[in-house]
């Protein structure tokens, strides 16, 4: 039998200013002495980690970047020794230019160097032909002026006390003791994605899930009825409508904490708010068990491009 191991990456990018006053695109390799090549950083999951979170911290360890991740680039796989087989998840990573120059970069037996190279010159660096197949796809979206990215993040809130155990009326039911577990452990894995603007159904089961990824970040939440599942069951989705287009508009990384009937029609709206193809992938982007949530990813510059890509992550706790 097969011995499957799992690790993830990022494509590490920045902009530099030229001479002419224009500007260049840098993208980051590595060299690794034991197996003398050149690839972008990466590494094994660690017990209990999710591919986002070993995405980040491989970034960390390896080059001394603290990222959030973008867009999810694809997956390579590979055959090692003793059948063994190796699956790599990467994304794209922007870095501030300040922040790729003050890099702490310490050379060491994993990784002795890491370089910023032109867009345009990286890919005949590359020592393997499946990351130089993984930084076409990243040369495709930098063509297309995608690179610049946001994200909205729809998540169901956790598990909670269900309504015949509950004297309270539906939006006072509280979170379980499991449903605080999972909200706990959301916590690290957002933070790979690094949502900024955090807005909650004014429902407490959802304040009560972001509030823990809320805390680790110092954001307040912002509690709008926009999302809750009494105005969607009154019918009433132009506030939903307004709040949707208003976050595209900002062009800002953004979660959204609701209600699993609410959040196909949130999909749907921000499918509508940057002229995205209305289909069945947002409904199973939206069947999320409590606590699982969808990434979607978004043009900055160019908004009307549409969803470039959605990630689903049906919490496992």
């Amino acid at each position: 039998m097969t011995e499957e191991i799992f690790a993830a990456g990022t494509v590490c990018w920045t902009r530099e200013e030229r001479p002419d006053g224009g500007e260049q695109v840098l993208v980051l390799v590595i060299h690794r002495p034991k197996r003398r090549d050149i690839s972008f950083p990466k590494g094994k999951l660690e017990d209990g980690e999710s591919l986002p979170q070993a995405a980040v911290r491989e970034t960390r360890e390896e080059t001394g970047l603290r990222v959030r991740l973008d867009q999810h680039l694809g997956t390579i796989h590979y055959d090692l020794s003793g059948n063994r087989r190796k699956t790599v998840q990467y994304w794209a990573a922007q870095v501030p230019r300040r922040r790729a120059l003050e890099a702490s970069f310490l050379p060491n037996g994993e990784v002795d160097a890491i370089e910023w190279v032109p867009l345009h010159e990286v890919r005949d660096q590359l020592t393997y032909a499946a990351d130089r197949e993984l930084y076409d796809v990243f040369l495709e979206l930098a063509g297309r002026d995608l690179l610049d990215s946001f994200s909205v993040t729809l998540l169901r809130h956790g598990k909670a006390l269900p309504r015949a155990q509950s004297d309270e009326p539906d939006h006072l039911r509280p979170l379980t003791e499991f449903g605080e577990a999972q909200a706990s452990a959301l916590v690290p894995i957002l933070d790979a994605f690094g949502p900024r603007h955090i807005y909650a159904s004014t429902a407490v089961r959802c304040e009560a899930t972001v509030a823990p990824y809320a805390a680790r970040r110092r954001k307040q939440v912002r509690h709008t009825d926009a999302i809750s599942q009494d105005a969607w069951d009154s019918g009433d989705l132009g506030n939903l409508r307004a709040l949707m287009t208003a976050i595209v508009a900002r062009g800002k990384d953004a979660l959204l904490c609701s209600h699993r009937p609410v959040l196909p029609d949130l999909a749907r709206e921000l499918a509508v708010a940057t002229g995205s193809r209305v289909g069945a992938y947002l409904d199973e982007a939206t069947t999320l068990p409590t606590a699982g949530f969808s990434v979607f990813h978004l043009s900055r510059r160019h908004p009307d491009a549409g969803i470039l890509s959605v990630e689903t992550y049906p919490l496992k706790h």
